[in-house]
């Protein structure tokens, strides 16, 4: 994974749990999406919290699950080459993904800022919609919209858009140049090098709290 792949995702991680500021007349689909962000925050804010990191974590991934639509960000992230896997690789491979943007936005968001995210808009066709958010800071202005798909009756995210820059689509190309230059497993063999990193990572700083 390229240092900018590794600069998108974490950088979407964070501005989706920024502080919210002024909303939009917003329909139950943003609601529901705010209502995700305040419970991260609440989680985040807890001091009693704080004294116990790993369960903190948990309560995180666990407030996130239900707002991410992992099996789309799958399925387009791999695109072609998920119609080459069998049920079983697509499994393992969904838990990988997962794992991967659990603790890349996970250690950001314990150590999120006081930043205002503003929702500027939403878009609806059909089954898909687009939250468009400002985020205010002191430096500038940073645009953050989320595509959503509604399954099950719920709206859930698949996506990010970074100031016009798609995650999915960076992972995508990310993921196509390694199955195609090297190999499939080559492509696993890597996230779950980057996951093994990642946490790794989190407990050193859990120790050091």
């Amino acid at each position: 994974m390229n240092s900018k792949n590794i600069w998108v995702a974490a950088f979407f991680t964070v501005s989706l749990f920024w502080v919210s500021g002024p909303v939009f007349a917003e329909s139950h689909i943003t609601s529901d999406l705010k209502g995700t962000i305040d419970q991260v925050l609440e989680i985040v804010s807890d001091t009693d919290l704080k004294k116990r990191p790993t369960e903190r974590r948990e309560k995180l991934r666990q407030a996130i699950a239900l707002r991410f639509n992992y099996k789309q960000m799958v399925m387009r992230s791999l695109a072609s080459n998920y119609k080459n896997r069998s049920d079983k690789e697509r499994e393992e491979f969904t838990d990988l993904f997962k794992k991967l943007l659990e603790n890349s936005y996970a250690s950001k968001i314990e150590n999120y800022q006081d930043e205002t995210i503003e929702y500027a808009g939403e878009l609806v066709k059909g089954n898909f919609a687009m939250v468009k958010t400002k985020i205010v800071r002191k430096d500038g202005t940073v645009n953050v919209d989320y595509k959503m798909v509604k399954e099950g009756g719920q709206w859930l995210v698949y996506d990010f858009v970074i100031e016009g820059v798609s995650l999915i689509r960076n992972y995508r190309s990310q993921f196509s140049k390694i199955i195609s230059t090297e190999s499939y497993s080559s492509l696993v063999s890597k996230l779950s090098k980057k996951i093994e990193d990642l946490e790794s990572s989190s407990k050193t700083d859990a120790e050091n709290l």
